[in-house]
Order: structure tokens, then sequence, then C-alpha cells
């Protein structure tokens, strides 16, 4: 499927993303104005987000908001072009929205600098008070809320999974997008401080950049490799998945698409179940709620996925113990 058929599908499935038709009845187009409007502001591809948008669209249908019926959904995504995020955060200002949801740090922070007065829900992986997103958890404070993905407590408990399943990794890898760098270093220096572990830190940002953060495994191979939970990666999970394969490196990640694409493991929140809280956030804040006092929602809903057919083609043996826990094996 080419890319324009996947963008066209985008942007039928979240509606209202393309302006109204001229020869709409005067009626139906009073009705598109006065439905209250989100404005979604992405990082990623557009077809990045269609299982995401479903999880959204289902959170919003929670509170009694439709797309199409008592509620309009505009979307501009910066297309992986990161310092684009500015400029389209002040294009929805502008439209106007009546709120704002946007995923991932940069464009979090890209809305909290376009506007003071507009609700923002956001869902991110690092913590948004030390963001700066929010005065607390409990009590936001200003006009954002949302969702936080817990990522940097469950580093430390995907770290221990991987050590089950490769019981010799003493040198582990991690892959890290340069704009998020510093908080996933962090997180993993904080899981690994007393496990003995030595940590060899591949930076990449394009697809050019991954394939040459893995070539350098032919002259100093890793034991495994630990993907940061940057979206940016997620987007490439199968190019990170086959070189991974590709170089029999036992890999960990945050998200489970990822172990569906070939990795090894996955262990981390449920990103459809975020989304879809990011929908009911939003239908709060419709509804009159104040992000100042909408708390921030931490994931509940973890998920452990052991993909069973490449630890067999890496020579390991899953523990009964752990494929007994995990929530998914593939096979």
């Amino acid at each position: 499927m080419g890319n324009g058929m996947r963008r066209r599908e985008f942007l039928a499935l979240i509606g209202g993303a393309t302006a109204a038709p001229s020869i709409w009845p005067t009626a139906a187009r009073a009705q598109q104005q006065s439905m209250p409007v989100i404005g979604f502001l992405g990082s990623q591809s557009f077809d990045y987000y269609a299982d995401l948008f479903r999880a959204l669209r289902q959170g919003l249908k929670e509170s009694g908001y439709v797309d199409g019926e008592n509620v309009a959904i505009v979307s501009r995504s910066a297309e992986n072009q990161l310092d684009r995020l500015p400029a389209l955060a002040t294009e929805l200002v502008r439209r106007p929205v009546t709120v704002i949801v946007t995923e991932a740090i940069g464009a979090a922070l890209a809305a909290k600098a376009a506007t003071a007065t507009i609700p923002i829900v956001f869902a991110v992986a690092d913590d948004p008070v030390r963001l700066g997103l929010v005065a607390s958890l409990a009590r936001p404070g200003g006009n954002l809320t949302g969702i936080n993905f817990l990522n940097a407590e469950l580093t430390a408990k995907r770290l221990e999974i991987l050590r089950e399943l490769v019981p010799s990794a003493s040198r582990i890898a991690v892959l890290v997008n340069p704009s998020g760098a510093e908080s996933a270093i962090r997180d993993l220096d904080a899981a690994t401080r007393t496990m003995g572990v030595q940590i060899i830190v591949l930076k990449a940002s394009t697809n050019r950049e991954i394939d040459a953060a893995f070539a350098t495994f032919a002259n100093e191979r890793p034991d495994a490799l630990f993907s940061s939970p940057d979206p940016f990666f997620r987007s490439r999970r199968v190019q990170v998945a086959l070189l991974a394969a590709r170089y029999g490196i036992p890999t960990a990640f945050a998200l489970r698409d990822y172990a569906e694409a070939g990795g090894l493991m996955s262990y981390g929140a449920s990103l459809a179940d975020a989304y879809r809280k990011l929908g009911v956030h939003a239908g709060r804040v419709l509804k009159g709620g104040k992000p100042a006092d909408i708390p921030v929602e931490q994931s509940t809903k973890f998920e452990l996925v052991i993909n069973n057919q490449t630890a067999r083609i890496l020579g390991l043996t899953v523990p009964p113990a752990l494929l007994a826990r995990a929530d998914e094996v593939i096979e």
C-alpha cells in the first residue's frame, strides 16, 4: 500500500482533517462549525497513528463524543521533522481548536509554548513534572494534563526480564534518539547501577543512522540491545528487528509491536490503552473540566510479550516461569 493511500485513510479515519466541501447545505456547515474541535499534534508520519487513533476515538466515545457527530478532529503531524512542531502547534492555536491532544515529549512542549489558555492533553513517556509540563501529578496547576507511561519506573523491570532471558549479558547496547537521549540514559543508568552491567550508547535519528549503529556490532558485539521507547524507533520497529536478527542480538523493547515485528521481548505500558485514556481525558476537558484540576493519570495496564520463535533462532531457551508470566507468547 502506497504512502498516498495510507495518508488518505488516515485523514478519513480522524475525520474533519480537511475542510468541509462547499456543496454542503448551509445547516450542515453550521453544525460542523458549532462542534468542539480537537487539534491533534503528532511528531511521526500519518500511518504511525492509524491504530492509535482507533483507541483515541474509543476513549472519546466512552466520554460521549463521536467523531463527526458531536466533535471534530483536525490533525497536524511533523512527519519525523521535530523542528516543525512549534509552527504546527501555532497553526492549531490560530485555527482555533477547543483542546489540543499531543503525543510524545516534543509535541507536548511545543503545544505548551504555543498557548497558555487552550487546554492541552498529553501522552508522554517521561516524568511530566520533570519536563515542566505540570506542577504535580495530582494538581497539574496550568492548562495541561494527560497520561504518563511510567517508562522510567519500568526500565529496571524490563532489564531484569532481559537478564532472565540472557543471564550472561554484561555488555548491553542502548539505542537512543539524540533528542531524548538524556532521559533514556539516565533511566537506564539508574536501573543498572547495582547490576554490574556495562552500557554502550548508540544514537540514531534516521534510517541510515540506525543501520550505522548496528554496523558497529561487527567489531564490538554487545550481549544484548535495549531500545529506548522513543516514537521514532516505533515507526522503524521492523528495521530494528531485522537488523537485530541479522546480527543475532537479543533485544528488549517497551512496546508489544516490537516483539510482534520480530524483537525478542517487550515489557511496558499498553500504548493502545494509553491512547484510550487520552480520549477519556480529552472528553473530560470538552465537558468543561479544567486541566489544572484533572490529575495526570499513570498507566496501569502493562504487557509482557515474548517472541519464542525469535528466542529459538537466537539459541535461547525461555524459562518456563517467564513464559507463564507472559501476557502473550509468539510462537
